[in-house]
């Protein structure tokens, strides 16, 4: 042991401590789940009122603040009298940012979090934290609570607009019917029927979410263009579309699972359609961190995992599809377009694609147009 021991400790725990804290992290969820910005929107308000508005003991929600008003979430102008600031604001509902959704320990992104308690049974035994934590399968969990189901649609809404951005990426001319397999409530669906007045459309998802997403088209005026089909994208899907998207969806499943889905489709668009996938990530270095993060998420929650295109390709071709074209859109996305292998025709792939080591580093640079 040396001289310099105690003070490389006290770096290292600089490092150490913010990551191996539980303490802030679960104070400003249940802040979230509280609603205490929606209930301190005004001038600063005493934490026994406070505690009379959201049902809570005054002394333990003022130890909580006060910690919190430490970590900078929440001030204390006066003693005994909590308010608003800039950090705490992004907790209130309605709040673009959509945190109090993500954080509120009674919906689907609390109880996400909520899960990684069962990380260690993932890491011993390759399965799910979910089931051990939750004591069923992640999405027969999910169908069987509607309000979590609620929550779980509304959060990946949120993420939709994403997902709908990047299909104004794709080449919709041509194309008279598209089938968004596993669409959610439709937000990718209604940004392309928005924008191709000509188009027509079929939104697969489990039935509440379906019925979901019809009354989110007709809001906008467009389920009258659009079929609905509530079910399992296990099971046939609806065919006659030229077009079956994938958008963001293989990513919950194991590669086996994926597979399946892969061929459901490939099923439904026969030897002229065409299947895309859209996932948040194209390789494992364009945000080494976001895709660790996700991949362990995905893992903990469903099985799931992030992927390279090299393996989406990979999962492809098990299905029997190939890969005609990838595409990296401004938020990060990549698409691939696949179409069945009878229909490709023998030529060189795109640049930067398929061919590059980690299957989509400096994919985002370019755009592929020959196919997308």
């Amino acid at each position: 042991m040396t001289g310099d021991a105690p003070s490389e400790w006290a770096a290292a725990w600089q490092v150490l401590a913010p990551v191996a804290d539980l303490v802030t992290p679960m104070a400003v969820r249940v802040a979230a789940t509280l609603g205490l910005a929606d209930l301190m929107a005004g001038d600063a308000v005493p934490v026994e009122e406070l505690a009379s508005r959201c049902g809570a003991d005054a002394d333990a929600l003022g130890r909580m603040l006060r910690h919190l008003v430490c970590h900078g979430v929440f001030a204390e102008p006066e003693p005994g009298r909590f308010a608003v600031n800039g950090p705490a604001a992004l907790l209130a509902s309605g709040h673009p940012a959509g945190m109090r959704a993500r954080l509120d320990l009674d919906g689907f992104g609390g109880q996400m979090d909520l899960a990684f308690a069962g990380l260690l049974h993932t890491v011993r035994t390759g399965r799910p934290a979910w089931d051990e934590v939750f004591g069923a399968p992640f999405w027969r969990h999910l169908a069987a609570n509607q309000e979590l189901s609620r929550s779980f649609d509304e959060i990946m809404a949120g993420g939709d607009a994403y997902v709908a951005d990047a299909a104004e990426e794709y080449d919709w001319s041509g194309v008279g019917r598209v089938v968004d397999v596993g669409g959610g409530t439709g937000a990718l669906l209604a940004a392309v029927l928005g924008a191709h007045p000509s188009l027509r459309a079929t939104l697969v998802d489990l039935p509440d979410t379906v019925e979901r997403g019809r009354r989110h088209l007709a809001e906008r005026g467009l389920d009258a263009r659009c079929a609905f089909s509530g079910q399992s994208f296990f099971d046939p899907l609806p065919s006659g579309g030229e077009v079956y998207v994938l958008g963001r969806v293989l990513h919950d499943w194991s590669d086996e699972d994926a597979v399946r889905i892969l061929r459901r489709c490939a099923e439904a668009a026969g030897g002229a359609g065409r299947v895309i996938v859209i996932e948040s990530h194209g390789g494992s270095d364009d945000d080494p961190v976001a895709f660790a993060e996700m991949s362990l998420r995905m893992l903990v929650l469903s099985g799931g995992r992030e992927r390279t295109v090299v393996d989406y390709a990979a999962l492809a071709a098990e299905a029997g599809l190939e890969v005609a074209g990838v595409r990296g859109t401004p938020r990060g996305h990549v698409l691939l377009e696949c179409v069945a292998r009878s229909q490709l025709a023998i030529g060189p792939m795109c640049p930067g694609s398929l061919d590059h080591p980690d299957g989509g580093i400096g994919l985002f640079g370019g755009r592929c147009d020959r196919t997308l």
